[in-house]
């Protein structure tokens, strides 16, 4: 190639380079709120990230709604451009729309606004569409994510998540080091480079007269995934208050659910240094349970608890009474926090002393009025289980080892994406009529029952089917490891203990 021809090559290249910014800047203008009168200023500090100084206005713009076209094409340019390699891409493209995005305060104005003019949920969906919009949240990822329903669970399988198969390897990979900030969720990520938080943008939450404040999960679960986080690093923790924070939460965005891990290693989530809610704008397949048994409690008229028909075991307290939902959920708790049964092989505290019991609360508002449901969890270990009695046995593993939250707890699992290979390796081999391959030997269990399911069948469709049915049965069965309570009749005499009458 003659240097003509390079030096020709490289303009061209920093034309298209030019070209993807004006794209972004465009973008930016009609999707991230900058105004027309910062552009020019914008423009020219993403110029300054790669000492680009020769720039002619080529006019291209954009309709297009989705930011990852636009940074592929920003990428593509740039590492042909010889700007940054391949793989600096994401970090580039976070820092460019870091710039682009509108500061803090302007999007906790704008959110602000537009509850003031319609409501709260209306606010939420602004916010949401605008983490989606810069690139924050990854829905066109998340998007690809195999989902599924059976069982009475919902499927998934997450194509972007690490997967963390104890909470010692989890709660790693959510610390910094350093001390700056001091965790993850911490409020002082919102911007910050070292994670390639640059995009991340909150608004804030008072909850029981505190201030809180709320971010979308960038790889969420589910639809509107999000952590309402205390502005104070304070340790997890589950009392008497917490049940007001939901409702709290509920009453100002009646259309999400809000709820809280058990403040436990191993049932607790990842962040047990940072007190922080889940929540979202949809509700879980446990909210949608049916009531296997209902109770009343003297002095609490306009209250209800009904055990639910669900494979863990949880109950759910409904009133309109906000007092009456604090109080009854408080008193289950503190009850089940103290409660031993050695023949059920549940004990409140371990040889230590240290508490082993708590519940996973969790809040939604629907024409009965306020619903709490309260999943009873234990965090014992023992030689046969030492990852957890009451948590996934050994026989599940390959489908799932990761500690049984919140979000899974109510019935939405969240499955490794290392499956979607393991999988096609099980459906290739039913479908040629082949032995369980060596590379997934560990699937014994799930080869056999598919096996026997299929009888012979070689149909690909009906083996796809298949094996969404052994997920939901498997994920089934691991819910039921977490009760606590193998009965339904066991949790009937644990409410009636505490005085509730069965209607």
């Amino acid at each position: 190639m003659s240097r003509n021809e390079a030096t020709d090559n490289t303009v061209s290249s920093l034309n298209d380079v030019y070209a993807s910014i004006d794209v972004l800047v465009d973008y930016a203008g009609k999707h991230l709120n900058l105004d027309p009168r910062d552009a020019d200023w914008t423009r020219n500090r993403i110029f300054e990230l790669f000492e680009l100084d020769s720039y002619r206005p080529t006019g291209e713009t954009t309709d297009d709604t989705a930011p990852d076209e636009l940074l592929s094409r920003f990428r593509e340019s740039c590492v042909a451009a010889g700007l940054f390699e391949p793989e600096e891409g994401p970090r580039y493209a976070d820092v460019v729309m870091g710039l682009l995005s509108a500061s803090p305060s302007a999007v906790q104005d704008r959110f602000v606004a537009v509850e003031q003019s319609n409501d709260g949920m209306e606010a939420m969906r602004w916010f949401y569409d605008y983490s989606v919009a810069n690139n924050y949240v990854k829905k066109a990822v998340l998007d690809k994510n195999p989902r599924f329903d059976s069982h009475g669970v919902t499927v998934t399988i997450n194509l972007a998540k690490p997967e963390f198969k104890n909470m010692k390897k989890a709660a790693a990979g959510n610390s910094v080091a350093g001390g700056y900030p001091s965790c993850t969720i911490c409020h002082e990520n919102e911007g910050f480079a070292g994670r390639n938080k640059r995009t991340l943008r909150t608004v804030p939450v008072t909850l029981g007269g505190e201030p809180w404040f709320w971010q979308f999960s960038p790889y969420g679960y589910f639809h509107q995934h999000g952590i309402c986080v205390n502005t104070e690093h304070t340790p997890m923790h589950v009392d008497r208050d917490t049940f007001g924070h939901l409702l709290d939460f509920v009453d100002r965005f009646p259309g999400y659910f809000l709820g809280c891990n058990a403040a436990l290693p191993r049932i607790g989530g990842s962040v047990l240094a940072h007190d922080h809610y889940q929540g979202g704008g949809e509700h879980l397949p446990m909210h949608k349970a049916a009531a296997w048994a209902t109770f009343h409690m003297n002095g609490y008229p306009d209250a209800v608890v009904e055990i639910l028909d669900w494979p863990g075991t949880a109950v759910r307290v409904v009133s309109r009474n906000r007092d009456a939902i604090v109080e009854i959920s408080d008193m289950i708790r503190l009850a089940w926090q103290q409660f031993d049964d050695s023949a059920a092989n549940i004990a409140s505290h371990d040889a230590d002393g240290n508490r082993q019991s708590a519940v996973s609360p969790s809040a939604i508002i629907t024409d009965r009025g306020y619903e709490m449901s309260l999943i009873f969890r234990n965090n014992a270990v023992s030689s046969e289980y030492p990852e957890g009695v009451f948590h996934a046995h050994p026989e599940f593993w390959p489908i799932k080892q990761e500690p049984i939250g919140l979000i899974e707890a109510q019935g939405l699992f969240i499955l490794p994406g290392r499956l979607v290979d393991q999988l096609a390796q099980l459906e290739n081999a039913l479908a040629e009529g082949q032995p369980l391959p060596a590379s997934v030997s560990e699937f014994t269990l799930e080869w056999d029952e598919l096996t026997a399911a299929l009888n012979g069948n070689r149909d690909r469709a009906a083996i796809h089917q298949a094996v969404h049915e052994e997920l939901g049965s498997v994920c089934e069965r691991i819910l039921g490891n977490t009760a606590v309570f193998k009965t339904k009749e066991q949790t009937v005499a644990f409410l009636a203990e505490l005085g509730l009458t069965r209607q």
